[in-house]
């Protein structure tokens, strides 16, 4: 049998290692039309940065490595140009010589991967304009970097790869400026997440412009779309990927709705013999089901596998994806993982949405917050997904409820779980139980939460309310939310008479654990309708900081 792979990074190198694994006779050849293959394209940031020190750490294995250990054939500078699947042929150029050559195969796996998508801006051809997607478009990054000593950057666009290198670039004393034409930064988090990644942006020396797009880029300037001009001696384009698929689709294979390979859940194609996986495929969600494009190495990786194994007589199935992702920006952690809320609602799902916040371990051993925020499906009860802002133990804990979304965990399951604890690690009550606490809670016991944007929504309705500040006096005088009544915890008990028991009411404290005290005081009492505020008042304070807070 003669295996043939298009692509050797991380999901056609995956695929021949696990099909030799598997049958030791077969023929396995890999055309790639780069030079370099099975590289570690997440790191490419730190290089940059010269947090990495050499381009042979990020390309640790050649075509050498994978005939001696797999007895795989790599041909690097070859560039496939057509796939004849009737007569299972392919015509190929080498890159060096400009000969074409036709090949055969019996089994052929498509891993062609993406390519940076590259905006409609006057300029994104001038030489100080890079991507970011392959070694070779890193090594020209920082080539231009020591010949030209850049003193300021423009990164448009403020997805994972952009919010790296802008940390990087920081980090060798350069002024950069994030343009992203959405209203937030990071635009798979939730607005009300994201406000917290902006702000420790802006903390660090990074000026962030949001809602608004650059219209062309000069020699030493981005022009935006308002006609400001920002300074630029680098630019970057963050814009996104997309599947590269021409050759697919010149085949007659499939596409999705997403635009990439449709391929089934051995990663089999609509034509016999022909798989695809990698960057280039369609997958599909775990908590709907439905279509999906997240091209992420680790996800290259396992579709690779499940590829190789298929074709050489396995049966590993793929089981969707969550579309989780982590990032750090200079000393922070940000994590997702699952549907956002606006996702959810957009699919239909009557939501409950708490933000715990929670030190990752006891604060005497120095402990640090994080802001957890958690989205479940009313209805059902299941976990939909989780955002984390925080700085340790963030990977920990997404990685925990990860595990739990995929296996269709309830919110009360949560807190039964029985996870790791000593003073060092976490708290008695790990965070991610203290989640699971508030939203069982919120969905199961009648504790209801409001957002800060539904408050914001009610304060603004007319609507008859009364919002209880269950905070100390000192707290509430300092800073509180516009036309709460402060009746501290303690107090509250001896007030009830002058607050009406019919109206709406609402509790706050700094982050959520008295207001739910004061919550369960209300309720006991006869009230009919009683809201914590989620997040209490340190998240509503953090994600108002515009609006006429007192």
């Amino acid at each position: 049998m003669r295996i043939v792979i298009i692509g050797a990074v991380a999901a056609g190198t995956s695929a021949a290692a696990k099909a030799r694994r598997n049958n030791e006779e077969a023929e396995i050849l890999i055309y790639e039309k780069d030079r370099f293959i099975s590289y570690s394209g997440c790191g490419m940031p730190y290089y940059i940065g010269n947090e990495v020190g050499s381009v042979e750490e990020l390309t640790p294995r050649d075509p050498g490595f994978f005939k001696s250990k797999y007895n795989v054939d790599i041909l690097t500078l070859h560039e496939v140009l057509s796939i004849d699947p009737e007569n299972k042929s392919l015509e190929v150029k080498n890159l060096t010589s400009g000969d074409v050559l036709t090949d055969h195969y019996d089994k052929l796996v498509i891993a062609t991967g993406a390519s940076a998508v590259l905006p409609p801006i006057k300029g994104v051809d001038e030489k100080h304009v890079f991507t970011l997607r392959n070694i070779n478009d890193m090594i020209k990054i920082k080539n231009y970097m020591n010949d030209n000593q850049p003193k300021t950057a423009a990164i448009i666009g403020t997805g994972f790869i952009g919010l790296e290198v802008c940390e990087n670039l920081k980090g060798l004393g350069m002024e950069i400026t994030l343009v992203e034409r959405l209203p937030q930064v990071t635009p798979g988090l939730d607005g009300d997440m994201a406000i917290y990644v902006e702000d420790h942006l802006k903390k660090n020396g990074i000026t962030v412009l949001t809602g608004i797009s650059a219209n062309e880029i000069t020699k030493s300037q981005v022009i935006l779309s308002d006609g400001s001009k920002i300074k630029a001696d680098l630019v970057l384009l963050s814009t996104g990927v997309r599947p590269n698929i021409e050759l697919a689709k010149q085949a007659g294979i499939q596409l999705g709705v997403t635009g990439a390979i449709q391929v089934n859940e051995q990663m089999q194609t609509n034509i016999k013999d022909i798989y695809a996986c990698g960057d280039c495929i369609q997958q599909f969600h775990v908590v709907t089901g439905n279509p999906i494009y997240r091209p992420m190495g680790s996800t290259a990786n396992k579709t690779g596998r499940i590829a190789g194994d298929n074709m050489t007589g396995g049966d590993l199935t793929y089981r969707g994806s969550l579309g989780t992702g982590i990032f750090k920006i200079f000393d922070m952690t940000v994590a997702q993982t699952g549907l956002s809320e606006r996702e959810a609602r957009e699919l239909g799902y009557e939501v409950t949405v708490c933000h715990n916040i929670k030190p990752n371990k006891p604060e005497y051993l120095g402990g640090k917050e994080l802001v957890i925020k958690g989205i479940a499906d009313k209805v059902s009860g299941r976990l939909l997904g989780v955002q984390i802002v925080g700085y340790e133990g963030v990977d920990k804990r997404i990685d925990v409820f990860i595990t739990a979304i995929t296996f269709k965990a309830k919110v009360e399951d949560l807190f039964h779980l029985d996870l790791a604890y000593a003073p060092p690690f976490s708290t008695t009550k790990d965070p991610v139980m203290y989640t699971g606490m508030i939203l069982d809670n919120a969905i199961n016991k009648g504790r209801k939460l409001i957002t800060a944007g539904e408050l914001d929504q009610l304060i603004k309705s007319g609507e008859n309310y009364v919002l209880v500040d269950a905070r100390a006096t000192a707290q509430y005088e300092k800073a509180h939310v516009p036309t709460a009544k402060n009746i501290p915890h303690g107090k509250l008990r001896d007030s009830i008479t002058q607050l009406n028991q019919d109206t709406v009411a609402v509790t706050y404290c700094n982050k959520g654990v008295t207001g739910n005290a004061a919550q369960n005081i209300l309720m006991n009492k006869g009230f009919k309708e009683v809201y914590n505020l989620s997040g209490g008042h340190k998240h509503y304070s953090r994600t108002n900081m515009n609006n006429n807070e007192q």
